[in-house]
């Protein structure tokens, strides 16, 4: 299935239905065919719904808006300032969004329920670990960590000096990732704050996402899909990383994956779209020919479907 937006694509989803594609015009359309013209702007990111129906959106019109088929209701009020990362957990049914130095937590069903956290400088990217109850947070210097429903405490501090610019967390919890400004990844294991550095890489790292049961991180950021083990107590500590998909003229941009599936989508910057899975040989080339970069990726929740689109607004969901 094929599509063409006239604005360049933000963010590629899988809600419980199917794909849905978040613009730069501030709409979003559902491979169904809705369209929902959620903001005054641009949409700047997007995550699924706890619920799993329909998807969050920020924008640059300072709204957090919960967008389905048929209908689309603001969540939140940033009073102006740019919304830049969102994140909901289906266990808990908490989200996360941050606007400047705030992190902010509502529930989706408890609409009076609301957190703010403040950090001393911006907050770039936020992810709730795989139980929903902890909130990280990276910022320059780090990560910091909250308990999403605690109102007054002191975050746990995970610092290395730098600009982080995406947080993650490892399917059972122990390690927390982000992706750096200079072209690398950092890491911490939980239980005693070791770092782990993750660098080589020749171009900043936009995405990382683990599978196979959380034992591998697949990130972009190089000329193949760079595969880091975390197999263990130890994680990616003292093992080097593989790489697949290899191709000396192009970049992965990005990655998508699932902690319960074996399979890996990987987007690169001359357009063209792959999946594979690490454990078997070869690539298989969703979209083939070349174009724009990609710009946004996605696997269904099954790992039997992926959705990309390019910069120029071309689009597609192919089954795998």
């Amino acid at each position: 299935m094929q599509f063409t937006f006239d604005a360049q694509p933000t963010a590629a989803l899988f809600d419980r239905a199917g794909a849905v594609f978040a613009l730069g015009d501030g709409s979003v359309r559902f491979e169904s065919g809705e369209r929902s013209d959620a903001h005054d702007g641009a949409v700047l990111c997007a995550c699924v719904h706890p619920s799993g129906d329909g998807v969050i959106t920020g924008g640059d019109d300072g709204r957090l808006v919960w967008v389905r088929r048929d209908e689309a209701v603001v969540l939140a009020d940033a009073q102006g300032r740019w919304i830049d990362a969102v994140d909901a957990s289906a266990e808990s049914g908490l989200i996360a969004f941050s606007h400047g130095r705030t992190a902010s937590v509502i529930d989706a069903k408890d609409p009076g329920f609301r957190r703010d956290f403040q950090h001393e400088r911006t907050v770039s990217g936020v992810a709730f670990e795989p139980r929903g109850r902890r909130l990280a947070c990276s910022t320059y210097g780090g990560a910091a960590l909250w308990f999403a429903r605690i109102a007054e405490q002191k975050p746990t501090l995970l610092k290395w000096a730098g600009s982080h610019t995406a947080v993650g967390w490892s399917p059972d919890g122990a390690f927390v990732v982000t992706a750096m400004q200079d072209a690398q990844l950092h890491g911490w294991r939980l239980k005693d704050q070791r770092n782990l550095r993750m660098g080589g890489y020749p171009s900043k790292v936009r995405a990382f996402a683990f599978l196979a049961g959380g034992k591998l991180m697949a990130t972009a950021g190089a000329q193949g899909a760079v595969l880091w083990p975390f197999i263990g107590s130890d994680g990616p500590m003292g093992r080097e990383a593989t790489e697949i998909g290899y191709d000396e003229g192009a970049l992965v941009t990005l990655v998508a994956a699932r902690p319960g599936h074996g399979h890996l989508a990987a987007g690169l910057n001359d357009g063209r779209v792959w999946t594979a899975d690490p454990a078997a040989q070869g690539l298989n080339f969703v979209r083939a020919e070349k174009a724009a970069p990609i710009a946004a990726l996605a696997l269904s929740p099954d790992a039997r479907r992926v959705a990309w689109a390019d910069e120029d607004g071309a689009a597609g969901v192919t089954d795998i």
